[in-house]
C-alpha cells in the first residue's frame, strides 16, 4: 500500500483509521517499517505512541533520517481532547526532539493559554514529519508522503476530539487540499470522522506581530476562541 492509498482528502478507498481499527495482515514485518517508505505502516501497528518510538528514531523512509539529530515524535497528553499538527522540526526541535519548543512553540503555548488549554495536559503536539529538513526548509511531498503513515497511527492512538493542522503543509500533508492556508484557516473540516481546523502556524504570527482588526495576530485570536467554544460544547 503506497503513503498515497493511506490517506486522501475524501477518497472513498481510504482505511478508517479510528482506535477500533487494527488491519495488521499476519504476514507482516514490522522491523521493515524504518527502511523503506515502500513499506507500509498498517492500522493498528502500534499499541502505544511508545511503541513508535524505536521506528521513528531508527527510521529511514525518506532522506531526512540521514541529516537529523533527534527525530522529534510528539509532546503532550497522548489522551489529549486536541492534536496540534505541525509542518516539521527547526532547529530546537532537532536538539532536543520535542515538537514546538522553539519561539513558535512558545508562542503557541500563549495562545492555547490565552482560553485556558495546557499544552500538557489539553492538548498533543506532532509535526506531518518527525525530521527536521535542511535549513527549516518546507518538507517536500515525498517525505511529507513517507511519514504520513506515522501520523496516522499518532492520530488513531490519541483520537482527538479536534486536531489543529497549523500551516499549509500540515494542511496538505494530511488532506491533501493545497489550498493556502489564509483561505481555509478558521473553517472546520470533517476529514475521517475527526473535527478539524486549519490555523495559521505561529512562526508566521512571529513575523506579523500587529494586533490589529483582520492582522494575523487578529485572526488566529478569533479562531482559538472558536477552538475553545466547539472543545466545551464536545465535552459538555
Amino acid at each position: 500500500m503506497a503513503p498515497e492509498e493511506q490517506i486522501s482528502l475524501f477518497g472513498s478507498l481510504e482505511p478508517s483509521i479510528s482506535p477500533a481499527s487494527s488491519a495488521v495482515p499476519a504476514h507482516f514485518d514490522p522491523a521493515l517499517i524504518p527502511t523503506s517508505a515502500k513499506v507500509p505502516i498498517p492500522v493498528g501497528t502500534y499499541g502505544s505512541i511508545d511503541e513508535m518510538v524505536p521506528h521513528c528514531t531508527t527510521c529511514h523512509r525518506c532522506e531526512l533520517g540521514q541529516s537529523r539529530i533527534n527525530s522529534v515524535i510528539g509532546r503532550g497528553n497522548p489522551q489529549a481532547p486536541i492534536l496540534v499538527i505541525g509542518e516539521g522540526p527547526g532547529q530546537n526541535e532537532d536538539e532536543t526532539g520535542l515538537p514546538f519548543v522553539g519561539r513558535a512553540g512558545q508562542l503557541l503555548e500563549k495562545i492555547l493559554a490565552s482560553v485556558k488549554l495546557s499544552a500538557e495536559q489539553d492538548v498533543y503536539l506532532c509535526n506531518i514529519v518527525k525530521c527536521r529538513p535542511p535549513g527549516n526548509r518546507t518538507p517536500t511531498a515525498d517525505e511529507s508522503d513517507a511519514c504520513k503513515p506515522y501520523v496516522l497511527e499518532q492520530i488513531r492512538l490519541v483520537n482527538p476530539k479536534i486536531i489543529l493542522l497549523t500551516g499549509a503543509t500540515a494542511v496538505r500533508g494530511l488532506t491533501g487540499d493545497k489550498r493556502g492556508i489564509t483561505k481555509i484557516r478558521g473553517q472546520w473540516i470533517d476529514w475521517q470522522g475527526y473535527l478539524c481546523m486549519p490555523i495559521l502556524h505561529p512562526a508566521y504570527l512571529l513575523r506579523n506581530p500587529s494586533k490589529e482588526p483582520n492582522s494575523p495576530k487578529w485572526l488566529m485570536w478569533q479562531d482559538i476562541k472558536a477552538i475553545r467554544v466547539k472543545l466545551d460544547e464536545l465535552t459538555a
